[in-house]
């Protein structure tokens, strides 16, 4: 290299400044090369899974989790661009096709009930195959579910997870069957439903045979398994908190202590921890303390169920990346994200790869897009110019590093986009921009990552339909194609 005459310190520093930048490059460098080494050695794993856990980041698109990983390297302080989310970390993975039945973009019903019974079906069904009507009721269209299965013909003990109602969508599709999503207690049935003998998803809970029921269930949704005397929705007056504890062995809890005691002592566990949904993560440590995390409830679910000889099967939902997306609340489901990421990281420290297939991927994505940025810009915050000042968009407005194709944050009729002359976007409740407006962020139609580790997790890999899952995790548990 060749330097024009410089003073002798300046030289030194310019010097000192090269060696500092190759050295790094060299070190990212070894990075990739250390990764093919890695994979060179690697061996596919084929022998059976005696467990299997099965997490859904709920809206969780290739875009989110880029972000995800953003804001959690950032929050860390480190790079995000370059930061590991634990499921980053799996040695094998690929992208799944994501459409129902009936539509070009799925819901959270079909999206979950492909993966956990092999069959595509109609928005809003749950463990029912695709020749379903919405709020039909057809018992005869029933399918079983992976846990179900797992529990009836190889002895194994289920769990399920989320922070949502335990009877909304995804969770129900671990272990429930109805051609509407919504049928979460009898009051939101028809009575045709009801005498045609279809039963309320938190019915088929707490009343199934005990081959079949869960031994684990923790997540929201109190509301739908209380009567009305007792401030809840139902009318039949089943009051089915009780019904559980009434079996042996089995308890029912609302706090993060009560749930501990019970899963220390060994007990089939009910918790249900709000009324409705858990609180975001954002809020939930200041309007709900008692409530455990979902790192808390991953944590509760794989100790109470380890002891089982025969091994479990466990749903894993982190609900609340969705349910953010969905009110534009970018903050809030990124968080979310994060939150995931730490119950991952709790499941591969509880595990073992050698018997555990660990898989993570999502039901649906979402329409967030990464504009622009640099790569020490705060993910939640303005695309940047030369001088650091806001970069301008053509309309003569900033424009921030992460927006939504659609949600609350759209332009009203006639008008354009807010200025954000003022305005915190990074804040917890602020509602980001998107480019048409809707009451509801809307799902979109894009393939969603998939993530693999443990027997089977070869099996993961390239461009995959969503009952493929449901293939992969039925081979690694060595179940028959069909179910007897």
């Amino acid at each position: 290299m060749i330097l024009p005459n410089l003073p002798r310190a300046l030289v030194a520093a310019g010097m000192a400044t090269l060696s500092l930048t190759m050295t790094a490059a060299a070190a990212q460098a070894r990075e990739p090369q250390a990764a093919l080494e890695a994979a060179l050695a690697r061996a596919p794993d084929t022998e059976p899974a005696k467990n299997i856990i099965l997490f859904i980041g709920d809206g969780m698109g290739v875009s989110t989790v880029t972000a995800m990983r953003i804001l959690a390297g950032q929050r860390a302080g480190v790079d995000g661009a370059s930061y590991d989310l634990a499921f980053d970390t799996m040695p094998y993975g690929g992208l799944v096709r994501t459409y129902s039945v009936d539509g070009l973009v799925t819901d959270s019903a079909n999206g979950a009930s492909a993966i956990t019974t092999g069959h595509r079906t109609i928005n809003g069904g749950i463990g029912v195959d695709g020749r379903a009507r919405r709020g039909v009721c057809d018992t005869a269209l029933n399918v079983p579910t992976l846990a179900q299965r797992a529990k009836r013909e190889l002895g194994k003990a289920v769990g399920v997870v989320s922070t949502a109602a335990i009877t909304d969508a995804t969770p129900a599709a671990f272990y429930a069957h109805a051609p509407d999503r919504n049928w979460q207690s009898d009051a939101d049935m028809p009575a045709a439903a009801r005498e045609a003998g279809c039963v309320d998803i938190a019915a088929q809970l707490v009343m199934a045979e005990d081959d079949l029921r869960p031994d684990i269930a923790l997540g929201g949704g109190l509301t739908f398994f209380r009567t009305e005397a007792e401030g809840g929705r139902r009318k039949d007056g089943q009051d089915l908190p009780a019904l559980w504890s009434a079996r042996p062995d089995s308890a029912f809890v609302t706090d993060r202590d009560s749930l501990n005691a019970a899963v220390a002592a060994g007990r089939d566990v009910l918790g249900l921890f709000a009324e409705m949904h858990i609180p975001h993560e954002v809020n939930r440590p200041t309007v709900a303390p008692q409530t455990p995390t979902l790192e808390e409830m991953t944590r509760a679910a794989i100790t109470r169920l380890a002891s089982e000889p025969q091994g479990y099967v466990l749903l894993i939902e982190a609900a609340h990346i969705d349910k953010a997306h969905h009110a534009g609340l970018l903050n809030a489901s990124l968080t979310e994200g994060v939150e995931l990421s730490k119950a991952v990281a709790v499941a591969q420290d509880l595990t073992d790869p050698a018997d555990t297939l660990i898989i993570v991927t999502a039901d649906h994505s979402h329409g967030l897009v990464l504009n622009g940025g640099g790569r020490g810009d705060d993910v939640l915050g303005l695309i940047k110019g030369p001088t650091g000042a806001p970069r301008l968009a053509e309309d003569g407005k900033p424009l921030p590093i992460l927006t939504y194709a659609t949600g609350p944050g759209g332009p009203k009729a006639d008008e354009g986009r807010p200025t954000l002359e003022g305005v915190d976007v990074t804040a917890i409740d602020h509602i980001r921009q998107a480019g048409a407006r809707l009451g509801s962020a809307a799902h979109t139609g894009e393939d969603v990552p998939a993530y693999a580790d443990g027997p089977g997790a070869y099996l993961v890999t390239g461009s995959m339909d969503q009952p493929y899952l449901f293939q992969v995790m039925r081979h690694a548990l060595r179940l028959p194609v069909e179910a007897p």
